[in-house]
């Protein structure tokens, strides 16, 4: 498969994928007002190295459930625990809103292992990335290998850095409105991922 096809396609997706509000851009944004874009830009190249793994076990879960569909069952479950756990995560974000969050100037050496901690923390990546995947390979857009998922990452993470930066670059203008948006968000991620959560358990259950 072209190279630069799996190029586009993680940047695409990762670059798309990032703007929906997040605590990632969020942190981005606060980061850089109060310690600068130098700090922002350390801490997205922490967000970026794990959003590099991240694609790749993404791209390999998806390429076994295509593989085999016996796992299909398995995968359902496990993917309808992480959506509900999921769910009260997003929840719990929004009903913890009006909580004044602590915020620390962090110095630029700490800034990248910061970032790492904080990816680390973001359960939606995987899925994200196992899901879009497997969409992808089922319309035949896809093929995995090691060379096209090493291929998609690299795209993946270079689309995510140039989204990162731009909410890095633009933070004070867009803070405010950033935080409205997620605050609406994290309620309405919850509604989704809970109704999908028990469309699934309905499935499993009367199958």
């Amino acid at each position: 498969m072209n190279f630069l096809i799996c190029l586009l396609l993680g940047f695409g997706i990762a670059f798309t994928g990032s703007i929906v509000p997040s605590f990632l851009n969020l942190t981005v944004v606060k980061f850089s007002l109060k310690s600068g874009k130098k700090a922002a830009f350390y801490l997205i190249g922490g967000f970026a190295t794990v959003l590099f793994f991240q694609a790749n076990i993404g791209a390999y879960l998806s390429s076994i459930l295509m593989k085999n569909s016996e796992y299909i069952t398995l995968i359902q479950k496990i993917g309808t625990g992480i959506l509900v756990l999921l769910s009260i995560n997003f929840f719990r974000l929004h009903f913890n809103l009006n909580k004044k969050i602590k915020k620390e100037k962090a110095q630029k050496s700490k800034a990248y292992f910061y970032g790492l901690g904080m990816s680390l923390l973001n359960t939606f990546a995987i899925p994200f990335y196992f899901t879009t995947i497997s969409i992808l390979i089922g319309l035949e857009l896809f093929e995995y290998s090691y060379a096209n998922s090493f291929y998609f990452s690299i795209g993946s993470t270079v689309g995510s850095f140039s989204l990162y930066s731009i909410y890095a670059i633009v933070a004070d203008r867009i803070e405010h409105k950033l935080t409205n948006i997620a605050t609406k968000m994290d309620l309405i991620l919850g509604c989704l991922t809970g109704f999908v959560a028990l469309l699934n358990i309905a499935f499993l259950l009367y199958k």
